[in-house]
């Protein structure tokens, strides 16, 4: 297996120098729509993408010892050449859409994913408030590795996915040119996959490319200017309540169900189920 790059690491001095320019472009450049930068806002989004690493890296071991375990049991090898690093790269993209869109439409994995979206600022310091329980994803890239893709490989394109993605978590850039719109997720879909609007919820899925977005319907082009934030929105900065809030409250509801039918429900139904009551049809959230 070659060396590969560590995508992340080499990438940290241009997310600190975006960042920047980012911010005194807000200065020298206002715009009273935009949401510009919140001091503790921001503080919490980069303890968030500290605290990340420190529990990557944690949770990394027991996932890289399944991942070897699986290759080992597989005869199929994809050897790391010039031709088969982008079919990786698109074999990833692809995990990464059903990885995601399950991560908002089950709610024991909408915990760990929504600590990304409970910013109610849309910039580049959002990009880096990650979660602290991302070993819920590992599971949907199993096909690679069971296709003979080496845990190294995978780790690589995983990589080159989230730095790519960090550039599009910004209101300073409009649309593209339409040839770049239709392939590739930009800042303009990115914004509303971050809105909380009815029309925008659960939308633009993609990491890459937003084509998974327009084959299996979830795309949705930007029309009006996205609301960011959750549909509840959270009333504090503290980073570990940030991290912990979604569950919390399912504990809470799980502790407030009267059978087993609804505690599984509450795990593996959408984020805004609730049970029927007298007053509600099952389903809507309260």
């Amino acid at each position: 297996m070659p060396n590969l790059p560590n995508v992340v690491l080499w990438s940290i001095p241009a997310f600190v120098l975006l960042t920047v320019l980012e911010i005194v472009s807000y200065r020298f450049r206002p715009d009273e729509d935009e949401q510009g930068y919140g001091p503790r806002d921001t503080t919490t989004s980069l303890t968030m993408g500290l605290g990340s690493l420190v529990f990557d890296a944690l949770w990394k071991i027991p996932i890289l010892a399944a991942y070897a375990a699986l290759y080992e049991l597989t005869p199929l090898r994809v050897p790391v050449l010039w031709w088969t690093v982008p079919l990786m790269l698109l074999a990833q993209d692809f995990c990464y859409y059903w990885s995601h869109r399950g991560h908002h439409m089950v709610r024991v994995l909408w915990a760990c994913h929504v600590v990304h979206h409970s910013s109610k600022h849309y910039n580049l310091s959002t990009a880096l408030r990650q979660p602290w329980t991302s070993a819920t994803s590992w599971v949907f890239y199993v096909p690679m590795i069971l296709a003979g893709v080496h845990p190294a490989a995978l780790a690589f394109c995983s990589s080159a996915n989230l730095v790519y993605q960090f550039w599009i978590h910004t209101e300073r850039i409009g649309r593209l040119p339409r040839p770049v719109e239709f392939v590739f997720n930009t800042p303009s879909h990115h914004r509303v996959h971050h809105a909380s609007q009815g029309g925008y919820l659960d939308r633009n899925f993609g990491g890459i490319l937003i084509l998974f977005d327009r084959a299996f319907g979830s795309f949705a082009a930007e029309t009006t200017r996205p609301v960011y934030g959750l549909t509840k929105n959270l009333d504090t900065f503290n980073p570990l309540r940030v991290a912990t809030h979604e569950y919390a409250s399912i504990a809470r509801d799980l502790a407030a169900a009267d059978n087993w039918r609804d505690r599984l429900h509450h795990l593996t139904k959408g984020p805004g189920w609730q049970p029927a009551r007298p007053d509600r049809p099952e389903g809507n959230a309260a």
